[in-house]
């Protein structure tokens, strides 16, 4: 062990292996809580520190994390942070600071002068005299926590809005521009109360003003232009090479020197840098992703770390202590979530939606501990206040998501996006409308082939969407570019070019989702979807055909489901249904009888029964299919295993398969298995499986008129 702490380089690897993998363990939690992956990190940080490994075990914390690696941690944590910060300038698109309206310019402005006012006002009349250190000059302290209340986390913003599609909607572009407003004028307001703290005395003050009035000059009028030749230079020709990769980092650094050199702080020169990044042509998003998951993997969970082996739970060891860091919390979110709300109320926003943005904006995240451990390094605030300030920002950022669910319900927001706008006229509801979920671009073009089956010369009256979602990442960057992308880029575009060259009018939807099978279900409701047709892939963790996503879907869905295994699906001339006669089975049929009608295909009916039922079955087919003729053919088989003799029959050249999801076929639905779908694996042909949810409220026999009934009894 003695060799071992020994060796600067090793000891720094061990310590890397460690925080990265603490973070990402605890991180898989935070994920399954809702949670954002900063709580999961900074809660790594703290259980690594004093708080809670020191304390369990000091020795081993002291030889993991002795105080001579401190200064190793915190340049590191430091290289991280000007990285992040200058991402954080990328992401940070000017657009979003204008043409809003009167409502964003009215709640930012509200949501950092309130705070920053509440927070300034604590400090002044109460937290300086109690918890201030000797010799911290009063009007820094005060301006200083003024600051700190203020603070808005610009990128976990970010991704709540898009992981809870937000982000196009109101509520969300008001809140993304006032974060935004928030970002920039909460880093100019900190780059003034650090060059307040740094200054010696009026003279070193007004000197710092100065440099500063000429840096920002420099950057917006003679690096500005520079980067945008630049970025149309990587647009046009040669792309993101090593050298323009160089010649940025040059930048960076450089930007941040001066920054620390004028007295306002390196992070502000990277956040500058990256704020006036032309974000046209993709060099902002080709340089977030090749510098984003160094900074963000790596480095900056060494940020974490450091902040929290300098938080100190056991320094709150008094009921006292404990009563100041709750008063905190609650003045940091009267500030922000009280003042964000009330501005928005009074704009002219119902109080569910202004509720909405307080809560968003509310959020503080990493940028409040950027903020925490810049006034700790300066020594304006004690580890006990930087503990209990780190405490409001893990609370309040832990408080988002769930208080975001209880005030602005998924529900609800379903219902405002269906709600038409003042004097538009109601749309009617559609004869038919089928929602196609695609993952992958290669199902698009057989779904959109029997899409077109299903709809035949009802297009005009029918909708038909068709869904790709867009699994989440970790990236900050990511959200805000994945929520613009035109569908036409990502997997719909082999479907969209299938269904332009049908002449079918599919309307595309594509967005970021963490949870798909909820989100299949409830953009399917929200869009009255009477079929939803997924595209076939193997899950993950499961053997089944029916597993995965697409038994969520088929557990929740209040409409039918089918699941299209296309085996080179390009034209629907004969179709086959095994019928056993279960609701399945029924909704099976119902679909043949669409392609009957629509599409002119010829149905043969295979029904399969003992010996001793065989004249019950008849019955039972005649009277579900009553008008037998040349398109459709009735075939009574007597057989022990259903799937056989289904299989048998399919061998015979069917174009398309239609069988219910049910036992009997050895179908079904189920989150684990390794049972084989024995029809899915062997059968020749493209194969539809088709599920009805439960109950029914009407069983009757299948008419001419009919199409697909849903649970309430409609027809669809």
């Amino acid at each position: 062990m003695h060799s071992f702490a020994q060796s600067p380089l090793t000891l720094l690897i061990v310590q890397l292996i460690v925080i990265i993998g603490v973070s990402r363990l605890i991180g898989k939690g935070a994920r399954w809580l809702g949670q954002p992956l900063v709580i999961a990190e900074v809660v790594a940080g703290i259980l690594l520190g004093p708080s809670l490994l020191g304390w369990l075990a000091p020795q081993a914390m002291e030889t993991l994390f002795p105080q001579s690696s401190m200064g190793i941690l915190k340049m590191l944590s430091q290289v991280g942070l000007i990285l992040f910060m200058f991402l954080i300038g990328l992401e940070l698109d000017p657009k979003l600071l204008k043409g809003r309206g009167h409502a964003s310019v009215a709640i930012s402005h509200t949501s950092i002068v309130v705070p920053f006012a509440l927070g300034a006002g604590a400090a002044a009349l109460w937290l300086y005299r109690i918890l201030a250190e000797p010799g911290v000059s009063f009007t820094s302290f005060v301006l200083f926590m003024g600051v700190a209340m203020s603070i808005t986390a610009f990128p976990v913003l970010a991704r709540i809005l898009t992981e809870r599609r937000l982000l196009q909607s109101r509520v969300g572009a008001i809140a993304i521009t006032c974060a935004a407003v928030d970002d920039v004028t909460g880093w100019c307001l900190l780059a003034f109360v650090v060059s307040i703290v740094r200054a010696s005395d009026v003279t070193h003050a007004a000197w710092t003003t100065l440099f500063t009035m000429l840096y920002i000059a420099f950057m917006l009028f003679a690096v500005r232009p520079f980067l945008a030749r630049l970025g149309a230079r990587v647009a046009s020709r040669e792309g993101l090479t090593q050298n323009v990769v160089a010649a940025t980092l040059v930048l960076l650094l450089a930007s941040s020197w001066a920054t620390e050199f004028i007295g306002i702080h390196a992070l502000f020169g990277a956040f500058m840098l990256g704020a006036i990044i032309p974000k046209e042509g993709g060099l902002a998003e080709s340089l977030a992703e090749k510098l984003e998951d160094v900074a963000v993997v790596l480095l900056l969970p060494v940020f974490f770390a450091y902040s929290g082996l300098r938080t100190q739970v056991g320094l709150l060891n008094s009921a006292d202590s404990w009563l100041i860091c709750g008063a905190i919390i609650l003045l940091a979110c009267l500030g922000k979530f009280g003042g964000s709300a009330v501005a928005a109320r009074l704009t002219g926003m119902r109080w569910r939606e202004a509720g909405a943005v307080g809560v968003l904006m509310n959020t503080r995240g990493l940028m409040e501990l950027i903020v925490l451990n810049i006034g700790l390094d300066l020594g304006v605030i004690s580890p006990k206040l930087f503990t209990m300030m780190v405490v409001m920002a893990l609370v309040t950022t832990f408080l988002t998501t769930p208080l975001l669910r209880w005030i602005y319900p998924a529900e609800q927001m379903a219902r405002d996006r269906l709600v038409p706008a003042a004097g538009a006229p109601v749309a009617a509801v559609p004869s038919f409308s089928l929602m196609m979920c695609v993952s992958h671009g290669n199902t698009g073009p057989g779904m959109v082939t029997l899409a077109n089956a299903l709809m035949g010369v009802e297009r005009d009256t029918s909708h038909l969407y068709a869904l790709h979602l867009i699994p989440s990442s970790e990236r900050a960057s990511f959200h805000l570019r994945h929520e613009a992308q035109p569908p036409s880029e990502s997997a719909l575009a082999p479907l969209m070019e299938r269904a332009g060259k049908l002449s079918l009018p599919v309307r595309p939807l594509s967005f970021v989702s963490t949870d798909p099978g909820t989100d299949i279900c409830r953009t399917a409701e929200a869009k009255q979807a009477s079929l939803i047709l997924l595209g076939w892939h193997k899950p993950l963790l499961s053997q089944t055909v029916l597993g995965g996503t697409v038994h969520e879907v088929m557990q929740e869905a209040r409409t039918d489901v089918a699941v299209l295994v296309d085996r080179g699906l390009s034209s629907v001339r004969r179709v086959l249904v095994p019928f056993m006669g279960g609701s399945h089975d029924r909704a099976a049929l119902a679909l043949a009888r669409r392609l009957l009608k629509h599409a002119d295909a010829e149905v043969t009916v295979l029904h399969v029964t003992s010996p001793d039922h065989k004249k019950r079955a008849s019955a039972q087919v005649e009277e579900l299919f009553p008008e037998a003729g040349r398109q459709v053919s009735f075939k009574v088989v007597q057989h022990e295993t259903p799937e056989e003799a289904a299989l048998e029959e399919a061998a015979r050249g069917y174009d398309l398969i239609v069988v219910g999801a049910g036992q009997e076929w050895g179908l079904e639905d189920r989150r684990w298995g390794l049972h084989r779908e024995r029809i899915i694996q062997e059968s020749p042909v493209s194969l539809l499986v088709v599920r009805r949810p439960a109950p029914i409220v009407e069983q009757v026999p299948v008419t001419e008129e009919e199409g697909l009934r849903t649970t309430d009894g409609t027809v669809a």
